[in-house]
């Protein structure tokens, strides 16, 4: 990525002695031993960026769909935080990094772009210097290079982070994505076997998610209180910190797993026009042509005109099969 309007080019790191061995042992125990686990991946790319500079909020997200971002992975001051699905808007870091398809730097705005979106870790301290990097996979046919997450750390001191970290964190997180990729890739050819392949999830809503999320955050919560009670003897103590981490990656997995979950029926609803989406929407509840037309100030003819325009970008044969996928989208 580009460091201070530089262009990118094919040339060796720039980055100091120590911060390449750094990143030369992150490369062969990335390849050796984090290829399976997303939690480990992340949680060791974390750990490594901490040993080049200060890192008191580090977080990985998601594009999925059309405006959402999914964190399965963050932490804040040492301390993981509760991974979380949000819809993004025009002006934050997201939208700034679909537009710029660069790494973010708090010094090009002096932190505006954080501060128009939702803010990560402690949200009673202010970031006073942070770096969010994006991460592209290859676009499909050929065509340019898809964004589809980013990763980010923030420094609750100014001036945290020069070139040289700035350039170790984006290649950090350029093997982040080439893992990932990859794996992405080994589904995708799994998909294309004959019989006996394995079928891709089916999952329409967030709820089944955000719930245990939750529930694992209780349990989590309360083994962290267990910890810190006077006369809790060693072996029960390293069963409540293995219990602990256990839930931490849990939770980190159970977001991921929304990733894979089914998003055409919000696709779909995305083709419509506004107008369109305005009869969709009626048509979840089940009315007549005579009510969605008074409902929409419209004539009947229009009405019919909409849903056969609807059924035809739906490639479904009836109302109610538009109305059933209608409702899956609103149950994300």
């Amino acid at each position: 990525m580009p460091v201070d309007g530089e262009e990118r080019s094919p040339g060796v790191l720039r980055v100091d002695a120590e911060t390449a061995i750094i990143l030369r042992e992150a490369y062969h125990k990335i390849e050796s031993l984090y290829r399976a686990s997303h939690y480990g991946l992340f949680d060791y790319v974390r750990a490594v960026a901490g040993k080049i500079t200060t890192v008191d909020t580090f977080y990985v997200g998601f594009l999925h769909g059309s405006n959402r971002v999914r964190y399965p992975y963050g932490y804040d001051s040492g301390q993981y935080d509760d991974p979380a699905s949000h819809i993004y808007g025009p002006n934050g870091q997201t939208a700034w990094l679909l537009r710029q398809r660069q790494t973010y730097r708090f010094a090009y705005d002096n932190g505006a772009v954080l501060q128009s979106g939702v803010p990560a870790g402690d949200v009673s301290k202010r970031s006073e210097d942070a770096v969010t990097v994006p991460m592209f996979r290859p676009g499909r046919d050929g065509g340019p290079d898809e964004l589809f997450g980013m990763m980010s750390m923030h420094s609750y001191r100014p001036n945290s982070y020069d070139d040289n970290a700035v350039r170790a964190f984006e290649w950090l997180a350029g093997m982040t994505a080439r893992v990932l990729t990859r794996e992405a890739e080994d589904r995708e050819a799994l998909r294309l076997l004959p019989a006996g392949a394995e079928s891709p999830n089916v999952l329409t809503s967030d709820s089944v998610m955000e719930y245990l999320s939750n529930r694992i955050a209780i349990l989590r919560a309360l083994a962290h209180e267990a910890m810190a009670t006077t006369g809790v003897a060693d072996p029960a103590r390293d069963s409540l910190g293995k219990l602990i981490k256990e839930a931490e990656q849990t939770q980190s997995e159970l977001i991921e797993m929304m990733l894979d979950a089914d998003d055409g029926p919000e696709q779909r609803f995305a083709l419509l026009t506004p107008t369109q989406q305005s009869v969709a929407l009626l048509l979840a509840e089940d009315p007549g042509n005579t009510r969605i037309a008074t409902e929409l100030g419209i004539s009947v003819n229009t009405v019919k005109s909409h849903l056969r325009t609807i059924l035809t970008k739906y490639e479904l044969a009836s109302r109610a099969e538009v109305a059933a996928d209608v409702r899956r989208y609103l149950a994300r």
